[in-house]
């Protein structure tokens, strides 16, 4: 197995799947604009991320049985077929359906890179080479919203889905003929399936619930509905979880206390996350009229900061136990985001850029040492395991966050709309992505926009406070080694 090989597939997988994030949230205004899609624009994020969080851990059961390598190219394959189909979706629900495709492809790159670093790399290693992969975010951070609002403003949004395709096949190409695994065949692949059903029916409801309830005419039927078929099939999964001899989620791992800190502490930073990913630009657009090229430059200090701090990540597991490293981080986060509840359209855009770094620094600290303590508390046969628990988590709390953020955002836009029947649903549209057109109605349009960008961010502080109370829970407060 040539490592330089696996570390250079790894590290072009890792940049193709980042620079889709930031160069999608950069194109989603214009998006949204084109195809008229305000109601349901959270759902081009939420779909790709429900796919994603619903194949992680079924990907992982199949690498264990049948290699590494077929899976990973089985879902790069996906992830590139998907990426092709949505540059020629023509309304907002082929869109959905093909980003759908592009999830199914995801949950096999990012859980399988973490599982083969974590085979190769001792625990002192980890970190390091984690944070070395990271630099693929640090370099899509800068392409990507230069190239999406280049490729947006220039040419148009359908373009942003096909740099993908090139990468894809690039990686494909170089793992196919490159990699060679050493597997043992004579593995027992046993495949959760009844599981697999239930998991797929916890999160297709819980959004379903929360897109519904979000909707200018509530379905309180499909809403009430939704809710009983989460709560009966999240009981059941965790009763056939409990009951599988080879369950698709190993619950006794979250045994111990200071593990399950880690996954859910992966889970709301990485729904955190979300907040500012898609609504910076938004806000950027709308309140500011900026162009997309501009106001995807908002997010680039996030993945850079996350690079760096990422490296640091080592030296602060040896020195401080985990609850400590993450609970100061959230405090410093708390300050910056109060700023987002309280301004108004007068505040200076450069606080975007600096509350993005602070996000993304945040994060390269946190996530990395999720990861890295997640996989030393269990026992080697069990490593990859435990990657894929927190990168489940954090693909559940993307998923489940961007639902909430777009159910919260869209129940203000509507409240607002009422409050200002002067003001069109069509310009309220064209006000989220900047087109040089002057509006007449402009200024009532940003305190629509502006008190919706409030509730949003006031979510975000919940989640801070949650963060807080979970990490003084664990009862793990010396240094892991």
């Amino acid at each position: 197995m040539n490592r330089k090989i696996l570390l250079v597939s790894i590290f072009i997988a890792t940049f193709m799947t980042s620079v889709e994030t930031t160069v999608v949230t950069t194109a989603l205004p214009a998006i949204i604009s084109d195809l008229h899609g305000l109601s349901i624009q959270s759902w081009v994020f939420a779909i790709y991320l429900l796919t994603t969080a619903i194949t992680t851990p079924i990907y992982g059961k199949l690498s264990d049985g049948i290699g590494r390598k077929p899976i990973f190219l089985t879902g790069l394959f996906l992830f590139t077929l998907g990426s092709f189909l949505c540059g020629f979706a023509t309304n907002m629900y082929f869109l959905v359906i093909f980003r759908a495709l592009q999830g199914i492809g995801a949950g096999a790159i990012r859980p399988i890179t973490f599982t083969i670093i974590a085979d190769m790399f001792s625990f002192q290693e980890r970190s390091r080479v984690m944070a070395l992969n990271n630099t693929a975010w640090g370099i899509s951070a800068l392409i990507g919203p230069l190239l999406g609002g280049f490729i947006v403003d220039r040419i148009n949004w359908h373009w942003v889905f096909f740099i993908n395709v090139p990468l894809g096949i690039l990686v494909f190409l170089l793992i196919l003929f490159e990699f060679k695994e050493e597997f043992n065949k004579n593995n027992i692949l046993k495949v959760d399936h009844i599981g697999i059903g239930l998991l797929t029916m916890v999160l297709l409801s819980i959004l379903l619930s929360l897109q519904s309830f979000g909707n200018i005419t509530p379905n309180f039927i499909v809403i009430i509905s939704g809710v009983l078929v989460f709560l009966i099939s999240l009981y059941l999964f965790i009763k056939v979880e409990k009951q599988s001899v080879d369950p698709l989620i190993p619950l006794d791992m979250f045994k111990s206390r200071t593990f399950t800190v880690q996954v859910i502490t992966a889970l709301l930073m990485s729904g955190m996350q979300i907040g500012f990913q898609i609504y910076f630009p938004m806000w950027i657009q709308s309140i500011y009229q900026m162009p997309s090229s501009v106001a995807g430059l908002a997010i680039t200090p996030s993945p850079v900061m996350w690079l760096l701090t990422s490296f640091f990540t080592g030296m602060l597991i040896k020195r401080f136990a985990p609850k400590f490293i993450t609970m100061t981080v959230v405090i410093i986060q708390i300050l910056f985001y109060l700023i987002l509840v309280f301004n108004n359209v007068q505040m200076p855009v450069i606080w975007f850029y600096i509350i993005s770094g602070i996000t993304g620094a945040g994060l390269g600290i946190v996530i990395t040492m999720n990861t890295v303590i997640a996989q030393e508390l269990v026992d080697d046969k069990s490593v990859g395991t435990a990657s894929s628990m927190v990168t489940l988590g954090i693909t559940l709390g993307q998923t489940v966050m961007t639902g909430i953020f777009g159910l919260i955002f869209n129940v203000s836009i509507n409240r607002n709309l009422q409050s200002y029947p002067e003001v069109s649903a069509s310009n309220l549209n064209r006000a989220i992505s900047f087109s040089g057109t002057k509006l007449t109605d402009v200024t009532d349009i940003n305190r629509i926009l502006l008190n919706s960008f409030h509730n949003v961010y006031v979510v975000v502080i919940v989640i801070f406070t949650l963060l807080l109370l979970l990490n003084l829970w664990d009862n793990k407060n010396s240094v892991i080694r």
